[in-house]
């Protein structure tokens, strides 16, 4: 028997009414007690096991979910039925975790609860837009195509996550070691010259003053430092969870932000075609499309842009019309959906436009990379170099008076 969700104990007494207790593996409660009954156990006491704080368990990430989905839409159409394919796909699942998930949505399903509502029960993992578009499947009848098309969509738009993150990372990653590597000359190497310089007896070059000046307060006050920036951080990821206006606020000016602004444009543009013409091809109409297209923005300012196309699109204006009006979407996009709209291929032309600004994204991550390389290189060097001409300045000075 395949390895189920949730770890139940138990009490109770077996045929010949010898105390027994132990523990079972089953979906619910009520599983575990039929379970036991036929064994011969009459169960007394039935509860789910606590889970350890640290479970030692690897989250389930998005890139999880897309390939889990992708299996699941190729063993459907191979032809493999819904509850034999859940335990095909989670018997190769390398995380427990994403294990126990695929286990208890298979358990449900068995049970007579559609795939929608089973997905459903699990909204950290799959969003509305996921569920919505399973549900469309479902009550179409044709399930293994709806799932492929959320795989192609789930495939793509974590794709897009990832060229994002590595416009990001690469430059933050070096700002970090950079300010690290700076804090230990501060700290460890600057003190050595001040002790040396201490015994010259003659004034210090005015550069060689200022690093000083920071290394004493780097080393007075380097845990305040460490505090007030690590508070900084919890303090605005907060903000921005709990704050509707300081969200839109940052990305506002996100997009403004040179070169990285494009990118995360031509994301959230190439995110809108992708979402919009995969529910639209599932058959969910343009105003509930657009609804979900909204959650799935990942932009305050486009999430509200979305919003006002919806209902302009709800008083009878056409979509590219609508688009039009918000002053928020390229001039391409707007050519594409009016043609589609014509022509009544509208999920293909979006299709295409959202193909068209997930490459312009993988264009313009690998221009940045080139780009920031030899400027990061400079930042390093000023930095650093900085630090060792203060140092080595004042011995210079004295060099040339000998």
């Amino acid at each position: 028997m395949a390895t189920t969700a949730q770890v139940y104990t138990y009490k109770g007494k077996d045929k010949r009414g010898k105390p027994i207790q132990g523990e079972l593996k089953a979906s619910s409660a009520v599983m575990v007690k039929a379970q036991l009954r036929k064994q011969g156990i009459a169960a007394s006491r039935v509860k789910k096991k606590a889970k350890p704080l640290f479970t030692g368990q690897k989250p389930v990430k998005p890139q999880d979910i897309a390939i889990f989905t992708r299996q699941l839409a190729t063993m459907m159409r191979a032809g493999v039925p819904l509850v034999q394919s859940f335990d095909l796909v989670g018997e190769g699942a390398d995380k427990e975790s994403l294990r126990e998930i695929i286990y208890t949505i298979r358990d449900d399903v068995s049970s007579g609860i559609s795939l929608e509502g089973a997905l459903r029960k699990h909204p950290k993992h799959f969003d509305d837009l996921f569920c919505s578009l399973v549900g469309a499947g479902e009550q179409a009848g044709a399930l293994e195509t709806m799932l492929d098309r959320i795989a192609t969509y789930k495939e793509k738009t974590e794709s897009l996550k990832a060229k994002i993150k590595k416009a990001l990372t690469y430059p933050i990653a070096v700002v970090l070691v950079a300010v690290i590597v700076t804090g230990i000359l501060l700290v460890k190497v600057v003190p050595v010259f001040a002790e040396t310089f201490s015994n010259f007896g003659a004034d210090l070059p005015a550069f060689t003053q200022f690093v000083l000046g920071l290394s004493n307060t780097a080393q007075e006050w380097w845990f305040i430092w460490i505090i007030s920036l690590v508070a900084f951080f919890l303090i605005f990821r907060e903000a921005k969870r709990r704050s509707t206006k300081f969200d839109a606020f940052i990305d506002k000016y996100l997009l403004k932000v040179p070169v990285v602004g494009n990118i995360l444009y031509q994301a959230i543009i190439a995110r809108f075609a992708r979402t919009l013409s995969t529910t639209f091809a599932a058959g969910v109409p343009l105003v509930d499309a657009l609804t979900s297209v909204a959650g799935a923005a990942g932009n305050a300012v486009y999430r509200e842009a979305i919003y006002k196309v919806r209902d302009d699109v709800t008083t009878g204006i056409q979509l590219h019309q609508a688009l039009k009006t918000t002053n928020k979407f390229p001039v391409m996009l707007l050519q594409m959906t009016s043609i589609g709209e014509e022509s009544g291929a509208l999920d293909d032309m979006l299709e295409k436009s959202a193909v068209f600004y997930e490459e312009a994204v993988d264009n313009a991550v690998d221009n940045l990379t080139t780009l920031l390389e030899p400027m990061i290189m400079a930042v390093l060097g000023v930095l650093v170099g900085g630090l060792l001409i203060a140092m080595y300045l004042p011995i210079f000075k004295l060099g040339a008076v000998i």
